[in-house]
């Protein structure tokens, strides 16, 4: 835990579900709310904790034990559709309370594509209490559906998974919070992760998740706008300032739209947050 918080991430995520055997979970608890209780409050804001699904027997017994350790925010796994992250927040609500935290203030991530049901539901988050981000999941999803695999032959993913992709991206959009990309799980390939960080950037996602420390550094200069985007954003956007009144406008050999502002816009807001 202590590595995880040294290094570049944005938020560092401490694991109850996966990572923890049945039998060590009580433990588990205990060690990341003791740690959480040892950092500076400043800190407590990218220091998250990924609880048990709600639809086993672990959920509510991770949040009693982590919430005095006011952890930054909360990792949903398994999430089955909005209910899911409803029934989160009306567990949590009480314990804000009781601890003298505000209110609906914890933020929570939602990983909507682990089980085969939940992909009917990417498209009904919009409005959730207290949702900030979704992601998707490949392995579970596998595991859920019985497949020997989620890749190709050519160690791309298999249509399911990067159709559990696409719907995940859909449904942020329409819900209007970030979409991040799942795991890469070949820590060691860092030239394969930046290809992929910077095709999911392309197609709208909005950062990744990392298992390794030498991962993060790669992702962040994959999401982080260059140089040449910002200009080029600076340059569109004073086009469309000069021309208050143009639905299209020929620049660069190329006609830009109201889309090609919005876009712009969008990427420097990024540098701006």
């Amino acid at each position: 835990m202590t590595k995880a918080t040294e290094g570049e991430a944005d938020i560092v995520i401490f694991d109850l579900e996966d990572a923890v055997a049945e039998d060590a979970k009580p433990e588990a608890r205990k060690a990341i709310c003791a740690f959480l209780k040892t950092r500076d409050n400043s800190e407590h804001a990218r220091l998250w904790v990924r609880v048990n699904p709600l639809d086993g027997p672990h959920t509510a017994e991770d949040l009693a034990a982590i919430m005095p350790g006011r952890p930054g925010g909360i990792m949903l796994p398994k999430s089955r559709g909005r209910q899911d992250v409803e029934e989160l927040d009306r567990i949590l609500t009480p314990l804000e309370m009781e601890l003298g935290i505000a209110p609906g203030s914890t933020p929570v991530i939602a990983l909507v594509t682990e089980v085969a049901a939940a992909m009917f539901t990417t498209g009904d988050y919009a409005g959730a209490p207290r949702l900030v981000a979704m992601t998707w999941g490949a392995e579970d999803l596998a595991d859920s559906i019985g497949a020997m695999s989620n890749r190709g032959e050519d160690g791309e993913y298999s249509f399911t998974y990067e159709l559990a992709r696409s719907l995940t991206l859909l449904g942020a959009a329409a819900a209007t919070v970030p979409a991040i990309e799942t795991i890469d799980g070949d820590f060691r390939n860092l030239d394969g992760l930046k290809k992929r960080a910077e095709r999911v950037r392309r197609d709208g996602y909005r950062g990744m998740l990392a298992i390794h420390p030498a991962q993060v550094p790669v992702i962040n200069a994959a999401f982080s706008p260059s140089e040449e985007e910002i200009a080029e954003a600076r340059e569109i956007i004073a086009v469309f300032e000069a021309n208050p009144g143009a639905g299209t406008i020929g620049h660069k050999g190329k006609m830009l739209d109201r889309p090609h502002l919005s876009r712009a816009q969008q990427l420097l807001a990024q540098v701006r947050d």
